[in-house]
This record gives C-alpha cells, structure tokens and sequence, in this order.
C-alpha cells in the first residue's frame, strides 16, 4: 500500500512541475505565432505582455492541475491565492506601470530626446488574462487525466 501511495506522490509531483511549465512554454509559442505576423524576430517569443497571458497560464495550470488532483484542499486555497496575487499584478499593476512608460516615450519623443526608445512592456488586457486562465485550465486538466494518470 505504502508503494502505491508514493507513486502517486511522485505522480502529483511531477504533474505539479509539468503544469506550470508547459503553461508557460505552450503561452509564448502562442504568442510568437501571434506576433510574428506583425514582425519577424526571434526575440519576441521572451517578451512579456500580449496574448494570451502567460502568467495566467502558469499559475492557473498549477492551481487546475491541483484541484483534479487533489479537490479543494489547503494546498489548493494557497495555490489559489498566489494565482490571484499574480493575476492581479499581471492585469492591474503592470497595465499600469505599462501606461506610464509609453507616456514617458511620448514625452521623451516630442522633447527631441537623442537617446535610445526604452523597450515598455504593457501588461496584459482582460481578454488576454481570460485567454491565459482557459489554457491554465486546459493544460491542467490534460495534464491530470492523460499525462499523470
């Protein structure tokens, strides 16, 4: 019995890795492929902001894959909590923090500045954390049923 459980133990564990980081990698390929419609350039598929949020994807694909381990647990109420602290900075604070550094180009471009235009990430808009958070969810749920099981 106690073999059983370990392995299942091991299971969740690994499960508990594979979530966020495949939320991670499966968000910016996603993005690239958004992206490079626009611009052809490696270097977006490291940049932060745009669709869809892959803060959102990380987090909510640990928290998903979580409850369809476990169900609601004290692990899962803290996974929750930090999914919502990271949300919350993904969609307010850096949004804002975003909007001011695009006002600091456009001041710095009507002032005739000589220097070189500081790169501004946004933030993400409430559609991109939705996007994120539904492939979190997806992710977590594939990888409970099909690749831990």
């Amino acid at each position: 019995m106690r073999k059983k459980q370990k392995r299942a133990g091991m299971r969740s564990s690994f499960a508990y890795t594979l979530a966020p980081v495949l939320g991670y990698f499966i968000a910016h390929v996603i993005k690239y492929i958004l992206a490079s419609r626009r611009q052809q350039n490696w270097k977006i598929f490291f940049k932060s902001g745009n669709m869809p949020s892959s803060h959102t994807a990380v987090v909510i694909s640990l928290v998903s894959v979580i409850f369809f381990h476990e169900g609601l647990t004290d692990l899962m109420a803290v996974a929750g909590t930090f999914a919502a602290i990271i949300i919350y900075d993904a969609l307010v604070v850096r949004r804002s923090v975003g909007e001011l550094g695009v006002a600091m180009v456009h001041v710095l471009e009507e002032s005739k500045s000589k220097g070189k235009r500081p790169f501004v990430a946004l933030g993400h808009k409430p559609l991109e954390v939705v996007a994120g958070g539904v492939l979190g969810i997806t992710i977590g749920f594939f990888v409970a049923f099909f690749i831990t099981k």
